[in-house]
């Protein structure tokens, strides 16, 4: 049956969830086996879903930690970041994207967005300096970021020759590194590739609300060029996830072998297996479940194409195709306060909606530290015109007309008013 003809046969409320976790038998019985194993912390789950991760993405070397942003902060240190560094982000993201990088000890350096969320390639150019040592781009709402051409800037003689490394890292590097915050982006299209291996580094988040999850975690692609080696990259990361202890639990925890030494200043950032099991069973169904977030998506884009007042998201241009994360609707012509009356409207019919993101010059933390909202009118924009809607496998058909239809009457309910 056709959403059209769903839409006049669903109940009058529903409740609707913006984003619960896909937890089926096959994510409870894998949990269960690792409780029942013994071992329940970084083992063979963990090392199986980064064997998985590296086959999706493409990576040569895959490290699962326990959230996107230690996995951030480890990739910076492990560049050797100082404190007169910068890093060049975008002003429209999460706030995790700022504090890796703050929390490295490097300064952010915000940029604009361009009209598809993403961050600009031409405020990059305007931004980098002697002092950048990385760009760190956001894949918004799984949509790819324009690799190619963030890829083809660092590598340009000028930017190359400006560049002033203040670590053997950078040195060995020679260029500014980047550092793809693909947070919602596992299982997006570049090319004929998926996402995780356009960029120097690449990290995934598996918080409880992304498309494969873990409860918390993250997990790092890594795709470092000559003469690195990113499987000799990958044991130096898992030894600092585990405070850069030579001997990690599971060989401890063997009669005779409590002898260890501590080599480095490291991190606790490891994954536990009984994390890695939800998303073992989780990313074995991936396929299916991208399928299932992509009817969703095209029917939103059906059922609003037919709107003047829509901004339809990026899907799909032929290069690049979005993980489906979430469905960032822009309502046209609405000021900031027409959009959060529509919120509201859309909540009394128990639609949970959501807004990716308030831009980080909003929040507290950062308008205290100097950044202004006003030099980035587009992230501004994207933000106070944006309505994200709800776009998961478990969604029913009647429950994806009931959202299309409260959003379109919640439209109209504020424009009349």
């Amino acid at each position: 049956m056709a959403i059209s003809e769903i839409m006049s046969t669903f109940a009058p409320i529903m409740n609707i969830p913006f984003s619960p976790p896909y937890i089926d038998n096959s994510v409870v019985e894998e949990v269960t086996d690792s409780l029942r194993s013994g071992w329940i912390t970084t083992g063979p789950k963990v090392k199986a879903l980064e064997e998985e991760i590296m086959k999706l993405a493409g990576s040569e070397a895959v490290l699962c930690v326990n959230s996107w942003t230690t996995g951030a902060i480890m990739a910076l240190r492990w560049l050797g970041v100082k404190a007169d560094d910068e890093v060049i982000i975008p002003a429209y993201t999460y706030c995790a994207t700022a504090l890796a990088v703050i929390w490295a000890g490097a300064k952010p350096v915000m940029v604009d967005a361009g009209e598809d969320f993403n961050i600009s390639v031409e405020a990059i150019r305007r931004a980098i300096t002697p002092r950048t040592k990385a760009i760190l781009p956001v894949d918004i709402a799984g949509w790819p970021c324009d690799y190619k051409a963030i890829m083809q800037l660092v590598q340009e003689p000028d930017i190359v020759k400006k560049f002033q490394p203040s670590s053997d890292v950078q040195k060995q590097l020679g260029r500014i590194i980047v550092i793809n915050d693909s947070a919602h982006s596992i299982g997006s299209h570049y090319g004929s590739n998926f996402s995780g291996t356009q960029t120097d580094i690449a990290i995934f988040s598996l918080h409880a609300v992304k498309n494969i999850t873990t409860a918390e975690g993250g997990a790092i692609c890594l795709n470092m060029p000559e003469p690195f080696d990113n499987k000799q990259l990958y044991q130096q990361l898992r030894l600092m996830s585990l405070n850069c202890q030579t001997k990690d639990a599971f060989t401890k925890s063997k009669a005779g072998g409590w002898r260890y030494d501590i080599v480095g200043m490291g991190m606790k950032a490891n994954m536990a297996d009984v994390n890695a099991a939800i998303g073992l069973a989780q990313i074995r169904k991936y396929p299916q479940m991208l399928v299932r977030r992509k009817e969703i998506f095209q029917a939103y884009n059906e059922a609003f194409a037919q709107e003047p007042w829509a901004i339809l998201p990026p899907m799909n241009d032929g290069s690049r195709e979005t993980s489906y994360h979430i469905y960032p609707l822009r309502i046209r012509d609405f000021s900031e306060e027409q959009r959060d009356a529509m919120i509201a409207e859309i909540s009394k019919s128990q639609v949970a909606v959501n807004v990716h993101f308030i831009p980080l010059p909003m929040l507290t933390l950062f308008s205290q530290l100097g950044y202004k909202m006003e030099d980035y009118p587009q992230a501004y924009a994207n933000y106070a015109h944006e309505i994200t809607l709800p776009c998961y496998p478990m969604l029913t058909d009647e429950q994806v007309a009931f959202v299309i239809k409260t959003v379109k009457e919640a439209y109209s309910c504020v424009a009349k008013s």
